[in-house]
């Protein structure tokens, strides 16, 4: 089948970002034909794919009130809620990735000229280490103590709970579990946004951003290769446009 064809029964059926994906894909494996002098030319390269540009990412955002409620609803009476709060906490002030939140160990969390930091493990084995913000660094030190784990270096961060007991495990917290847990919390404070575990990492930087901040250094603290990936997690216009509609006094 002609790839142009092909490119144009797959728009009708999968969305646009899936075609383009395929269509790189295409190209990659007939180059690689082209370099074995299997055949002459690649016919995909000539093939354009969907039109498709995200100026604004779908991530559900909370607002700075919505955050602050969702973290000081937390009870820090028992290492369970200290784990909370310090995870979301960090979510949020390092913009970290929940992927590279669960990769964390004892060891990620250290003192570096008076001031605590943290070092994620990010995508690629990409090591980025950030400067925790005043409220994190209370968060972290009250669970490292309250959990009694500051002795682990090697031992895993954030754990899971050993049954119903409020005490943790050795084994690590999964992405599944961090989700199940912020569901509950935000459940439990009230918040009726569908958010998920990326929903920190896009309220954190909405926020930095709505305070002055510069985006081509956000996307440094994202670990972002492109300031335009950074930009899709920037809601500052969300805030605008509800201002605007509230000016229908009807």
């Amino acid at each position: 089948m002609h790839v142009a064809a092909y490119m144009e029964r797959m728009q009708e059926k999968i969305a646009a970002p899936s075609v383009k994906l395929q269509l790189a894909a295409l190209r990659m494996l007939f180059n690689w034909l082209v370099v074995s002098q299997v055949i002459p030319t690649n016919p995909a390269h000539a093939v354009r794919g969907p039109k498709h540009v995200v100026k604004k990412g779908k991530t559900p955002v909370l607002s700075a009130e919505e955050t602050r409620e969702l973290i000081d609803t937390i009870e820090i009476d028992s290492p369970i809620g200290l784990r909370d709060r310090a995870l979301i906490g960090l979510m949020v002030y390092t913009f970290a990735r929940v992927g590279a939140v669960v990769k964390m160990r004892g060891e990620d969390v250290y003192v570096q000229g008076r001031r605590t930091w943290v070092r994620l493990h990010e995508k690629g084995g990409k090591r980025h280490e950030m400067p925790c913000h005043h409220n994190l660094e209370e968060y972290l030190e009250a669970y490292i103590e309250g959990a009694e784990i500051g002795t682990s270096a090697k031992g895993y961060l954030f754990r899971t709970a050993r049954g119903r007991s409020n005490q943790l495990s050795e084994n690590p917290m999964h992405q599944v579990d961090v989700y199940r847990m912020v569901s509950r919390r935000a459940e439990d404070a009230g918040i009726r946004t569908q958010i998920c575990c990326h929903s920190f990492r896009a309220t954190g930087i909405t926020e930095y951003l709505r305070n002055g901040g510069k985006l081509e250094v956000a996307q440094q603290m994202a670990n972002h290769e492109s300031a335009r990936t950074t930009g899709l997690y920037d809601r500052r216009n969300d805030q605008i446009s509800l201002d605007e509609v509230e000016r229908i006094l009807i």
